[in-house]
């Protein structure tokens, strides 16, 4: 996994469809799991989205406050059945999993972890662990070489283990979903300095989207 440096000195490591190419070419999902549009976290992720869209990847954007996706009740049917019982819009993500070459994750960081809205489709994955693991029959292509790469913003200056927390949570969450855990981009102090003003990281972003069509 690679970790994009920022001058800060720590790693920087609604649905939209994006993309008009209609052949065989890879896609991408890119996730923002912030409640502000528009904001730190989705400019990172747009940025990526640019060099993806450079590489004729198509692309599909989702704003997690934009769906609904209910909580993990612990009912145990996946565990049974392989498949989730709640009826919302997490059935559209499984299929966006399965289908995706590039997963995109963004999410601020709240109590130095992510978003209740990224918390809560996470745990909706246990479907997939236990499809895997409980009944040894992965309802998600266990073949397909998929990459995924992980924002997150903190608007606090940068202390020791600040982004400590996340990465264990999204590294599960990678592997749920059948994906190598490539790059992260974790920065801090956006409270103080808008990621407007730190152009060097918008660029970095805007290439490891490029690097991933590679």
């Amino acid at each position: 996994m690679k970790d994009l440096k920022s001058n800060e000195g720590v790693g920087v490591g609604r649905v939209k469809l994006l993309g008009c190419r209609s052949d065989r070419v890879k896609k991408a999902l890119a996730i923002v799991g912030s409640p502000r549009r528009n904001k730190n976290t989705e400019k990172i992720v747009d940025r990526i989205v640019e060099g993806l869209l450079e590489k004729d990847i198509i692309v599909k954007k989702v704003n997690l406050k934009d769906l609904k996706i209910t909580p993990c009740t612990a009912c145990g049917y996946c565990e049974n059945e392989g498949s989730c019982i709640i009826d919302d819009d997490m059935q559209n993500l499984y299929k966006d999993f399965d289908e995706s070459d590039i997963i995109i994750l963004g999410s601020p960081v709240y109590f130095n972890t992510v978003s209740t809205y990224v918390k809560a489709m996470i745990d909706r994955c246990q479907m997939f662990w236990s499809s895997k693991y409980v009944l040894n029959k992965s309802v998600i292509d266990a073949n397909k070489q998929r990459q995924g790469v992980f924002v997150a913003v903190g608007g606090a200056p940068y202390t020791k283990g600040q982004f400590d927390a996340c990465v264990p949570v999204v590294d599960l969450f990678f592997k749920s979903i059948n994906t190598k855990y490539s790059y992260n981009i974790l920065l801090s102090n956006t409270d103080k300095v808008d990621i407007t003003k730190r152009q060097d990281i918008l660029i970095e972003a805007q290439r490891i989207g490029s690097e991933l069509v590679k």
